[in-house]
């Protein structure tokens, strides 16, 4: 199955270019009709992936910010039967390498990317990777924050996307720091329900994408029927001046107890921190670790929600 590169952004301002990165913005795209996101495409899509590239996910429909998630497995089902499942059920299924798989779904990242990098001045990216995101009707997403530059596709269904000021204290310094280090989940971020307030809420309809600033924290809700989603994340040096700096200060605030830590990312403070997070991250003594998964259900047709209990067991990615 192959992608053929087109006009992706269909209502484009060059005043944009000015906002990007530092402002939430929504467009329009022109993916909600192909044929890459059909049943069928799907299906196959699911049906080609190895273990390592798929998270399948529940937790309780409950108001508000949801308890947190239960990972599961997919074992002896089709991918047709899983999207039934998903279709009817209360699961969500992230397929976190599709561009591994089919490289259809590589060349539309490339598309997308070098269509953002043509229309923005200096923007220039890599280590991109797509995320497709197939949920079941009325999922919510937990509160989190992502650590590379994200933005959120929607190609079939309705979503709810609340986006939070990516500062304190929605996000702070020190949960950003553990986030980065692998110390934190990015769905164990700390939420309160008043930061509602201060959210921006978008209905995301297929069609159209969000794209919000670095960090930004974020949760959805999906609408009352199947939603088929992607996401994509990327680096630019910029970013990763960024993702040094935080890196350096979460390990000067955990092995020397230093709290008061500048975020620049010039001048000789930062190249210091750009010394010490290399020499860090490339030793021993580098405190991020693989994640480690419990595993405590498998997708099953049977059962309402789509879920089965299963003895929990673990595994590293």
């Amino acid at each position: 199955m192959a992608f053929s590169p087109s006009h992706i952004i269909s209502d484009w301002k060059d005043y944009y270019a000015d906002v990007w990165g530092t402002q939430a913005l929504r467009l329009q795209h022109t993916l909600a009709q192909s044929d890459l996101f059909s049943d069928a495409a799907l299906s196959r899509l699911i049906d080609m992936t190895p273990r390592e590239a798929y998270h399948v996910n529940y937790s309780q429909k409950t108001p508000g910010n949801p308890p947190k998630r239960r990972e599961g497995q997919i074992k002896d089902l089709s991918g047709a039967e899983v999207l039934e499942v998903v279709r009817n059920g209360n699961i969500w299924v992230n397929l976190t390498a599709p561009a591994k798989t089919d490289p259809a779904y590589g060349a539309l990242l490339d598309s997308l990317y070098s269509e953002f990098e043509g229309r923005i001045p200096g923007f220039k990216s890599y280590k991109r990777n797509l995320t497709i995101l197939i949920s079941s009707p009325n999922v919510s997403v937990k509160y989190h924050s992502d650590v590379p530059g994200q933005s959120l596709w929607q190609v079939r269904g309705t979503k709810k996307v609340y986006v939070y000021p990516a500062q304190a204290p929605f996000i702070s310094q020190p949960a950003l720091e553990k986030l980065i280090l692998g110390q934190l989940r990015e769905t164990d971020m700390p939420f309160e329900q008043w930061f509602d307030d201060f959210a921006q809420v978008y209905d995301l309809e297929a069609g159209q994408m969000l794209h919000w600033p670095l960090n930004g924290p974020h949760r959805v809700v999906n609408h009352g029927m199947l939603n088929v989603s992607f996401t994509t994340e990327h680096w630019t040096d910029e970013l990763r001046k960024h993702y040094a700096v935080n890196y350096a200060n979460g390990v000067l605030r955990n092995k020397l107890g230093l709290t008061k830590l500048a975020q620049n990312t010039s001048g000789l403070s930062y190249l210091s921190k750009l010394g010490l997070a290399g020499a860090v991250k490339f030793s021993p003594l580098n405190p991020q670790r693989k994640k480690v998964y419990t595993v405590d259900f498998e997708v099953d047709p049977t059962n309402p929600e789509g879920i089965r209990d299963i003895p929990a067991f673990t595994f590293e990615k």
